[in-house]
């Protein structure tokens, strides 16, 4: 039996959909205080955390963000705020996926065991190969270190997070091949893509600001319609 931590503060909510979730094999652990959401995670010890996002004490979006930095396992934001931009937020938070309390319940189920089955598959799958000690990749002005894990533009020093530099690299190393989403989720996470999944997206696009590349008409980090993203190694010339 799988076992979650459901950060909720409206109780029938909560037990709604503990008891729901509960009769296909998973148990909830309910928590209606987001300030005390990550002692009942390091207690619980839980498969995957649902969230709604008002919480009093602490809100969903900062636990989210103050989760990911310390827990690797699915977090997953159930809410009624549908907005873009939080859906769009809690990707850079973190979280593995946003969903809506509007959502049946058989779909929300469906996503909840989709999240549990990938994360398992990660888990059990043989670690993550290490970058190797490459040179340095240099393309006109732009140089990757993949030892120091340091990138310069123009002689000027890039700040990316640990997943940023995983991403380029990753990019950098197939540069001029388009890199789908499955791809570049399977050798960075190892999961696959579900056709929902928009942290590839955002990631480029955090991504593509940090390299001063147009974000109308990208030309550094291309993207070719239906098909996934190009780094284009000729365009880091000027």
């Amino acid at each position: 039996m799988n076992k979650i931590v459901y950060v909720e503060d409206e109780p029938e909510v909560g037990q709604l959909i503990a008891a729901y979730l509960g009769k296909h094999d998973i148990e909830v652990i309910v928590e209606p205080r987001g300030d005390r959401a990550e002692e009942a995670v390091a207690r619980e010890k839980p498969d995957l955390v649902l969230l709604d996002i008002m919480l009093p004490g602490k809100d969903g979006m900062t636990l989210c963000r103050d989760l990911r930095a310390r827990w690797n396992g699915p977090i997953v934001l159930l809410t009624s705020l549908d907005s873009d931009m939080n859906h769009i937020l809690s990707l850079e938070m973190g979280a593995n996926d946003y969903i809506l309390k509007t959502t049946p319940p058989a779909v929300l189920l469906a996503r909840v065991r989709l999240h549990l089955r990938q994360h398992v598959a990660a888990s059990s799958d043989t670690p993550a190969p290490q970058l190797t000690p490459h040179k340095a990749l240099r393309f006109g002005t732009l140089s990757i270190d993949p030892v120091n894990r340091q990138v310069l533009l123009s002689g000027e020093q890039v700040a990316l997070s640990t997943a940023d530099f995983d991403l380029l690299w990753e990019l950098a190393t197939h540069a001029g091949q388009i890199m789908d989403r499955d791809a570049l989720l399977k050798n960075l996470r190892g999961v696959s893509y579900d056709g929902l999944d928009r942290s590839v997206d955002v990631a480029i696009s955090r991504l593509r600001k940090k390299l001063l590349d147009n974000a109308t008409e990208p030309f550094r980090i291309k993207t070719v319609r239906n098909k996934g993203y190009l780094f284009a190694p000729h365009a880091w010339d000027v």
